[in-house]
């Protein structure tokens, strides 16, 4: 048959159609004639057929003949499969997990096997949803690396696991089943956890083993312990007492077990001695006494290198062979690398894995490079790139997610190395770094490499008392490569040997120079008066006086070949400007220029035609084929990658970069140069901070290139202060600093587990640091208090004696209530004016006891004022120095506690002149005497000399002195003082009550019956000792509490806002909408709430993706006026919920207020995104906004991995629809330019 249609376009009817076929010949060929009215009988069976119209079919057989449709036999139309009914698989469940195993036991000698016995299995029910226990089984393999949102954590290394004594109350609780004799013991409920992770770390040794061997012994011989430990059938007390190690163990069935016991008892700690000892967890490491026999203790190393190693480095290595952890404080170039390498080295030996982790993404692609190029197995995952997650060492910067999210990766860790850690500075990255420190399991070990800090001890500290295990801090200061540091005050090519040294490389300052150059600078100054009349020139030069300095300093470098040179400058736009003036400067051979050719065409073959033509890309090769570079965040990340390569061949001669270049990128050069010593830091101009500076200078010299490296400050303008200069170059580096802050994802995080609590992270947190340190000490100074308490006799409150507590209260109150009232009198202005000279006082100190003086004269320093008077006092008694002043002032009666019982000379009177602070003055009474202060002052201090000792005092002195006598005589109560309110004009509410209160306690101390009893005195000292104990202990108390907190009001705060929006119930649940917040890395209420609201839902992938880059762009914007219609709204409504969070949060009392939450969202990247995600090419991109180029890939880049959270969030939520959506958003935005691989990972 012939498929007609394909010939011509059939008309309805096939016999209509102008064609004949005829038969040829015998062997049933046919062929078709385009002739009407040819025989058709040649074809032995007419026609071929030909397919009836579909439509036409279907109307006859079912519309215009319902007799054929069968509607009453069922059984042709519908057929049914009778099911064979099996009820039994209704009951079919999977087999639970096995409760008991069977162990050999041995014969402890010959290893014969004597028989079995079963042992209960503890743990048998764990899942990764219900334990944070390593022993728990893995999780499917697609989760293994990033974990699953849903996942618990792996228990946090120093945190006490819930303890024996915690479980067993808890059993107690739930069971009291009884077979035997009345008590049921917990059948192998004692983890070795327990035992292992209660005590501080040991002396290293024993167990290291019993560490590496933990986490291998998978319930084999824990019920041995538990029964070796509480004998089988013992009550349950035992197993307490036998935590600590007191009773002797019995024969172990197993190798594993004996070692396991043995350092479990090894670890028991002795019974704690009287002195609280302070605990010492980070221990500095002498490097200055070479490491002789570093190849015998190592004979074999895992790594070697083909120089020999520095002591810190042999040092660091010693201390990882045991698998302590370390942190190494150096500078840039010291080779703190090498250290990293050999614990990658270890893991690869020990079939473990490392984790390295850098604050900066650059960092972290050349780090790759290099281990790739050592190790060959190596992974990289930072937010836009994941490169062979299943390798061994990986380089993260989602590790505080995975750790979250419980990650399978985490059972194989070993080390976990942390680079730069002076970055914990940071606002941004500092609180994920300590938040990973504090999250990291007991089994991982730390590595820290960090630039010279001045806290590096007191920071290990910390970090060693959260692990619960000792670091060893490596620092050195020693610089490989010594620098020199110069000041440039040359503009021209007749000044371009004005290079003066300030600091030569064994650190001496030469005021010398600095001197020299200020003339140098001063002679010019002068000549250009001269020349131009009187006018000055100006301060700071345009770019053309730039040019100047720039070509005059690198015509001097060059000729003294000093170049490779960085100079660093404080913003993007003049590094540009720099960069572009030196249009005459050629620095590169020919053979090196066909060098950097061939490597730019290589390197840019990846990008498509029209990015290779973008001004940036052009501008760049014409700068580099002349060995010039610019480096900063506004240029394109490929861009940047080329450039540092070029600079590390060696290609480049002068590079522009701003600060981040020194951070961390390993890119040494000859010299460093620094435009100024001045930066913007996002709100004022100030000068660089000595670490800055460090940093920065540090990149000059190159290890085993210079012999010294080269630091030259520009002087355009006025030379420096000396002091500054000083300062900066001298100073020392900024402390360590803790960046910790409460993030919504972190609380859900934590919420979602029931066993980890918000305090315990704020307690470990470094800011807590300094006020948990003696938390140990606060812990035994409590106890030993509670022993004290229990041992005194209790002070008898029967009869007569039954107000006492109420009186010692009354008492207590009220000395407080007349302190304070007096401290606001002494704050205040009235207060002070009425202290002046001649006014009579009240003195109430160590030595007096509510005594007159008299003010002679007074004077302030900085801090508070301080009162010289003329005090009342007893005349000492030569032969018997006793106590002066009344005979027991221990126990108050109602005269000494109401009003002011005066201090009455017993024997002659004498006079003292004290100072006296604020404080000490008790009241102020309303008389003045007229007297010469300085005459007092003056006859007392010449009496004072031994030899007018005998002189009687002068006539000014014994007036005053019996003015004073009187006034005390004439008011044994006191005399009339000041009255706050009506004299002193303090209407303060406080001020007003206070008064109240203290009168009304005065009535109810006078009407006191218990001090009428004789016991009175001796019952009163018992009961205050008793009352101070326990004030001691409620302040103890209290700071060991999560009430002392900094953070605690805040994060009460933050709760509250969960609350209200729903995320938490008022259990502290986390609901559906809390989980998707967890998900999220930044921005999680906004993005969470646009989620709920189906504000995504309606719009298009792109749409999406430009409404979101308001909450990635950094750069401050208002989006165009020519936005469709659509996108403003859309950004009308993504603000109109961050309105609404803000305002729940100012609600809640979070000190952040509207304005500033709705502020933190920048909408000037939107058309640009919108544009870019449906296709519009990178150069006409650029044009749309003034943004530099390296942001815009930026923002992009941060906003596909915002798309890839939100689309796991979805995938929770199950909106698969907004799933595919934002999926498509992140596919649209990866391409060209902006996600060109980087070049470290080819």
């Amino acid at each position: 048959t012939c498929d007609l249609s394909s010939v011509v376009l059939p008309p309805p009817d096939p016999l209509d159609l102008p064609l004949r076929a005829v038969e040829l010949g015998c062997t049933g060929r046919w062929e078709l004639l385009n002739v009407p009215g040819a025989p058709e009988s040649t074809l032995p069976h007419g026609l071929p057929p030909c397919a009836p119209d579909l439509q036409q079919e279907a109307e006859q057989l079912f519309l215009s003949s319902p007799t054929w449709l069968p509607l009453h036999g069922v059984e042709h139309s519908a057929r049914k499969w009778q099911r064979k009914m099996d009820p039994w698989s209704l009951l079919a469940t999977l087999g639970a997990p096995v409760p008991s195993d069977l162990q050999a036991q041995r014969h402890p000698t010959t290893g014969q096997i004597l028989g079995y016995k079963e042992v209960l299995l503890e743990n048998t029910n764990l899942s990764s949803t219900t334990s944070l226990s390593l022993r728990r089984p893995p999780a499917p393999i697609s989760q293994s690396l990033w974990g699953n949102p849903t996942q618990y954590p792996f228990w946090p290394g120093g945190m006490d696991e819930p303890t024996i004594t915690d479980l067993s109350t808890r059993e107690e609780a739930e069971e009291e089943i009884d077979f035997e004799k009345g008590e049921m013991v917990p059948g192998g409920t004692v983890s070795i956890f327990a035992l292992l992770l209660d005590h501080p770390a040991p002396a290293a040794g024993l167990l290291s083993l019993s560490r590496l061997l933990e986490p291998l012994d998978l319930g084999g011989g824990d019920e041995d312990e538990s029964e070796a430990v509480g004998q089988p059938g013992g009550p349950r007390q035992d197993t307490v007492s036998a935590s600590s190690g007191s009773v002797p163990l019995a024969r172990a069935s197993s190798l594993e077990d004996l070692v396991l016991k043995e350092a479990a008892t090894a670890v028991a700690p002795p019974e704690p001695p009287k002195p609280p000892p302070q605990e010492q967890w980070a221990v500095p490491v002498d490097v200055t006494s070479p490491v002789g026999d570093f190849y015998r203790l190592i004979p074999q190393p895992a790594f070697k290198w083909a120089f020999e190693p520095d002591v810190f480095q042999k040092q660091a290595i010693l201390h990882l062979e045991r698998h302590d952890s370390v942190f190494v404080a150096a500078h840039t170039s010291a080779g703190k690398t090498v250290v990293a390498e050999y614990a990658i080295a270890l893991a690869q030996k020990h079939m473990t894995r490392t984790i390295y982790t850098s604050p900066i993404k650059a960092l972290s692609n050349q780090k790759f490079r290099d281990f790739r190029n050592t190790f060959g197995d190596v992974g990289l995952l930072t937010g836009d790139v994941q490169l062979h997650p299943e390798a061994g060492i990986q380089h993260g910067a989602g590790f505080c997610s995975m750790l979250y999210s419980g990650s399978d990766v985490i059972r194989d860790l070993e080390w976990v190395i942390f680079d730069e850690v002076h970055y914990i500075n940071d606002a941004e990255r500092g609180v994920v770094w300590e938040e990973v420190l504090i999250m990291l399991p007991d089994h991982v070990s730390i590595i820290l490499l960090s630039a010279t800090v001045p806290n590096a001890l007191e920071f290990a500290d910390w970090i060693g008392r959260l692990k619960r295990r000792q670091i060893y801090v490596i620092s050195t200061v020693a610089r490989p490569v010594p620098l020199e540091h110069y000041l440039f005050t040359g503009n021209s090519t007749k000044t371009q040997g004005e290079l003066f040294l300030l600091l030569d490389s064994r650190g001496a300052f030469h005021t010398k120079g600095y001197y020299a150059a200020v003339e140098a600078k001063k002679e010019r100054m002068s000549k250009h008066a001269q020349t131009f009349g009187a006018k000055q020139p100006t301060h700071q030069g345009g770019p053309a006086q730039d040019r100047g300095v720039y070509l005059s300093l690198l015509a001097s470098l060059r000729t003294r070949a000093q170049l490779p040179v960085v100079v660093f400058t404080f913003s993007r736009g003049r590094c540009d400007e720099q960069a572009s003036g030196l249009t005459s400067l050629d620095l590169t051979t020919s053979s090196e220029k066909s060098e950097i050719h061939l490597f730019l065409q290589r390197c840019l073959a990846r990008l498509r035609g029209s990015d290779r033509q973008l001004p940036q890309v052009l501008h760049m090769s014409e700068l580099l084929h002349r060995g010039l570079g610019v480096h900063h965040s506004g240029i394109l990340p490929i861009l940047k990658e080329i450039v540092e390569m070029l600079f590390s061949r060696g290609l480049v001669k002068v590079l522009f970069a701003t600060e981040t270049f020194a951070m961390g990128v390993n890119m040494p050069a000859r010299t460093v140069v620094f435009d100024s010593m001045r930066k913007h830091d996002g709100s004022t101009f100030r000068d660089l901070l000595p670490g800055e500076y460090v940093q920065m200078a540090g990149r000059a010299g190159r290890r085993g290139l210079d012999p010294t490296g080269t630091v030259i400050l520009l002087c355009k303008g006025r030379v420096p202060e000396m002091a500054d200069l000083h300062r900066m170059m001298m100073g020392k580096p900024s402390q360590l600093q803790s960046q910790f802050r409460l993030t919504y994802t972190m609380i859900l995080n934590l919420l979602r587990v029931d066993a980890l609590r918000v305090e315990d992270m704020m307690k470990r947190s470094f800011s807590e640091f300094p006020s948990r340190k003696d938390s140990k000490a606060h812990e035994q100074a409590l106890a030993e208090l509670t022993k004290k308490l229990g041992a005194l006799e209790e002070p008898e409150v029967t009869g007569q004696l039954i107000d006492l507590p109420e009186y010692y209260s009354w008492g207590e109150e009220l000395t407080e209530t007349r302190s304070q009232i007096q401290h606001r009198i002494i704050e205040s202005v009235n207060g002070l004016k009425s202290l002046s000279a001649g006014r009579v006082v009240v003195v109430k100190n160590q030595e007096h006891h509510n005594a007159l003086g008299v003010i002679l004269q007074v004077s302030s320093n900085s801090t508070s004022r301080v009162f010289t008077a003329l005090v009342l006092c007893d005349k000492p008694v030569s032969e018997d120095p006793r106590e002066r002043g009344p005979a027991s002032p221990d126990v108050p009666y109602p005269d000494d506690l109401v009003g002011f019982k005066l201090f009455l000379p017993e024997g002659p009177c004498d006079h003292t002149v004290a100072k006296l602070q604020p404080g000490d003055v008790a009241a102020i009474t309303t008389k003045v005497l007229r007297l010469n202060g300085d005459k007092i002052l003056e006859d007392f201090s010449k009496r004072q000399q031994p030899k007018f000792k005998k002189d009687p005092p002068s006539a000014a002195v014994t007036t005053a002195v019996q003015e004073l006598l009187r006034l005390a005589q004439a008011h044994p109560t006191g005399p009339p003082t000041l009255d706050p309110v009506n004299d002193l004009q303090l209407k303060d509410v406080s001020v007003v009550e206070g008064g109240l209160r203290a009168r009304k306690l005065e009535e109810l101390i006078r009407g006191a019956q218990c001090v009428h009893s004789p016991r009175f005195p001796a019952q009163y000292l018992k009961l205050r000792e008793r009352m101070q104990i326990q004030k001691e202990m409620e302040r103890l108390r209290f700071l060991l509490s999560d009430q002392s907190l900094l953070l605690l009001p805040e994060y009460h705060q933050r709760v509250e806002v969960l609350r209200t929006l729903g995320y938490v119930d008022e259990a502290g649940t986390v609901k559906l909408a809390g989980r998707v917040a967890c998900a999220m890395s930044s921005h999680e209420l906004l993005l969470t709430e646009l989620m709920f609201d189906n504000a995504l839902s309606t719009l298009r992938p792109e749409e999406i993706a430009a409404l979101l880059s308001g909450l990635v762009c950094q750069s401050p914007g208002d989006p165009g006026d020519q936005l469709p219609s659509t996108l403003k709204q859309g950004v009308e409504r993504v603000r109109t919920v961050a309105k609404r969070i803000g305002e729940v949060q100012a609600a809640c009392g979070l000190n952040q207020t509207v304005e500033e939450f709705v502020g933190e969202l920048n909408f000037g990247l939107v058309e640009v995104v919108y544009e870019w995600a449906r296709g519009m090419p990178f150069s006409e991109l650029a044009g749309l906004s003034g943004t530099p180029e390296g942001l815009v890939v930026r923002c992009i880049q941060r906003l596909a991995e915002m798309c890839r959270s939100l689309r796991g969030a979805a995938r929770l939520v199950g909106e698969p629809v907004l799933g595919a959506k934002m999926e498509t958003a992140a596919t649209l935005l990866r391409r060209d330019i902006v996600f060109a691989a980087s070049l470290y990972t080819q």
